[in-house]
């Protein structure tokens, strides 16, 4: 039975989802029903490529990467897969026509995290397309469930949400990124001398894609809006939190959100959407 297949299949996108990012399935889990499936299988699929870069040191690489990158296409392409995860994937790029040029953005960030240690000005920007701002476009495909007109409007804004993620994980994981996998992603600096002029400079770049992401959170389809919202809440929170910390600080520790904080959050994001004040 085919449905079956399907079904176990994105069960192991969910399952993924849960147990590495227990704040992403939290806030999936406040979309809209028809929206969770499709989100979660998007998850899925980044996060096994992102493993295969940043955790498999015992094994080659750029094999398992590039074995990963045909079987995604020919999943998309055949609309099936034996990788459960790769299955859902291409459920979800064919129902949403996902624009295939996200995907090849997002793989080609993959590839150079394989290699690439140092970034310039423009370096920079291309991964955080393709490694963010892609992964917030293949989103908004499923939360405007086909709309195009809504879906250019909100481009830029779901761009840079996926950027103020990623530059935010960037800055809580400076020093598994650097000592860990002898990367440095933000250009420009010495992380071994690492100054307040430093951290405030990405700081406002950050703060740049929150404020453009916020206008585009509020226009989201109703489907959508609070869970994003919430996740953005989240962000913003941890983001807020470690601007309070030393640059020395941060090279020091992993900056969270606590649990008890996580439930905050959640509590007045749902007043404030009970009060339509989001």
């Amino acid at each position: 039975m085919m449905q079956l297949f399907h079904e176990v299949s994105q069960e192991c996108s969910r399952i993924t989802t849960e147990k590495y990012s227990t704040s992403f399935s939290s806030s999936i889990r406040l979309l809209h029903k028809d929206l969770r499936t499709p989100i979660f299988n998007i998850y899925g699929f980044v996060r096994f490529a992102d493993e295969i870069v940043d955790t498999f040191h015992d094994h080659n690489k750029r094999v398992l990467l590039d074995e990963f990158k045909t079987a995604t296409y020919d999943a998309i392409n055949r609309r099936i897969s034996l990788n459960p995860i790769l299955h859902s994937f291409q459920i979800t790029v064919n129902q949403y026509k996902i624009d295939h040029a996200l995907i090849d953005a997002f793989l080609y960030s993959m590839e150079l995290d394989l290699d690439k240690r140092k970034y310039d000005r423009s370096g920079y920007e291309e991964y955080i397309y393709g490694s963010a701002e892609v992964v917030g476009l293949m989103c908004l495909h499923v939360f405007c469930e086909g709309d195009k007109s809504v879906y250019e409007k909100l481009k830029p804004a779901a761009k840079s949400l996926g950027a103020a993620f990623q530059k935010v994980n960037f800055l809580r994981d400076l020093k598994a990124d650097f000592e860990g996998l002898d990367r440095i992603y933000f250009p420009g600096c010495d992380f071994r001398n690492f100054t307040n002029a430093d951290k405030e400079q990405i700081e406002s770049d950050i703060q740049k894609d929150f404020d453009n992401a916020y206008k585009g959170i509020i226009e989201l389809p109703l489907k959508a809006r609070f869970g994003v919202y919430v996740a953005y809440k989240y962000y913003l929170s941890l983001f807020k939190k470690i601007k309070k910390i030393e640059p020395q600080k941060i090279m020091e520790e992993r900056v969270r959100i606590p649990d008890y904080g996580k439930i905050y959050i959640l509590a007045k994001a749902g007043i404030r959407s009970q009060l339509n004040l989001l």
